[in-house]
């Protein structure tokens, strides 16, 4: 059990763009990591301990912590760990800076993702990540398993393309009101996202993530200290994590029993019976279109091939009961080693209040999801007030 309340209490984040060549490395995280500070009014001394992480093996680049962690990072002669665990790497940082807090080791930690794939291979690291005699041929890359996910929903829901293209339109025009956010068109309409190039059936351009560059840090503190720092820290009510290794080739992938199972976890530890109305906002992880609508099932929102439905009425957009990605989704941005922190300081702008043009009004509640390429989800639920 965890031992102390923890609350978010410093957001930083770059603007994200398919390259950053204005900066190295170092440079680029410590935009991030200076926001964060600034955003909590500490100093960097004022920080006990560092984790931060991304997706090493694509870069090539090892050791990251040893000189990220400590040129970028108020690291210097404190503890700094590194966390990389694949597509959830975003989340497993966010996880692993509240239990390092909730346990009592540390009072203030800072928890950097970041992501800088021009200087190395995003395919090529996924590619090599399958089993070469029976998964590569047909799951090489992300789109092979997730346009293989999409054909599964798609014929066993007998759900259209243009139900997937609407999740688009969703988060790209939310995308529009977040400055940080990678792809912003808030002109997107339906026929253009069905216009645009195939990709891998049905999975065309307009349906897939980017691919992002930039950085996210979150400092967590505890509940005394995270009072004394400012008056509307994001709460930690509960989190998740599941893991579900298969074969890609075996598992019917579209339902993520996984983000069933978290989802499952995460609610009866924050006191929530039906997410729809318990939760105010939800950052759901969806590479493609067609995730959001079957994960958002899988979490419970609705029932199984009912996730175009809720769409459709409203409930998921903005102004919406449950309005899921108000920053855009991963759909808008995606700095694949910062993603799902990414989702985790979204969450904690919204039950803090200071979303701007993409706050959703009275938020109390909010879901952030993790998700990475074993099949695996990661939940946080944050509040805006102490956990009881």
């Amino acid at each position: 059990m965890a031992k102390n309340n923890v609350g978010v209490v410093g957001i930083g984040q770059t603007k994200f763009t398919s390259k950053r060549r204005d900066v190295n490395i170092p440079e680029m995280i410590y935009e991030a990591v200076e926001m964060a500070l600034d955003d909590a009014q500490l100093a960097p001394d004022d920080i006990d301990a560092i984790l931060i992480g991304n997706m090493d093996h694509f870069e090539g680049i090892n050791f990251s912590e040893m000189w990220c962690g400590i040129d970028s990072a108020p690291g210097y002669l404190k503890p700094v760990v590194k966390i990389a665990t694949g597509g959830t790497t975003g989340s497993s940082l966010g996880i692993a800076g509240y239990y390092n807090v909730a346990s009592g080791i540390y009072d203030k930690v800072l928890v950097v993702g970041w992501e800088k794939l021009n200087e190395g291979g995003a395919t090529t690291g996924i590619i090599t990540a399958f089993d070469p005699v029976w998964e590569r041929p047909s799951l090489a890359g992300a789109l092979g398993p997730l346009a293989l996910m999409a054909n599964m929903y798609m014929n066993k829901y007998n759900v259209s393309p243009e139900t997937a293209a609407m999740v688009t339109v969703k988060n790209r025009s939310n995308a529009a009101n977040n400055p940080f956010a990678h792809l912003q068109m808030p002109n997107i309409t339906l026929e253009s996202v069905m216009n645009s190039q195939m990709i891998s059936y049905p999975l065309r351009l307009n349906d897939c993530c980017p691919q992002s560059e930039g950085a996210c840090a979150v400092i967590y503190a505890n509940e005394q200290e995270a009072k004394k720092i400012r008056d509307n820290p994001a709460w930690v009510h509960s989190v998740a994590t599941v893991h579900y290794y298969t074969y890609g080739c075996d598992d019917v992938m579209f339902d993520l029993p996984t983000a069933t199972i978290a989802s499952k976890k995460a609610y009866k530890k924050a006191g929530i019976k039906d997410p729809i109305k318990d939760l105010d906002v939800a950052e759901v992880y969806e590479p493609t279109s067609w995730a959001e609508l079957s994960w958002t099932e899988a979490l419970g929102f609705a029932e199984p091939g009912k996730g175009g439905e809720i769409l459709r009425e409203g409930i998921t957009q903005m102004g919406g009961e449950l309005p899921v990605n108000p920053s855009g989704g991963v759909l808008s941005t995606n700095p694949i080693g910062a993603t799902a922190l990414v989702r985790i300081a979204e969450a904690a702008i919204q039950v803090m209040g200071i979303g701007g043009k993409r706050q959703v009004p009275d938020a109390e509640r909010a879901l952030a999801m993790g998700f990475g390429g074993s099949l695996w989800t990661e939940l946080v639920i944050l509040g805006n007030e102490p956990p009881r």
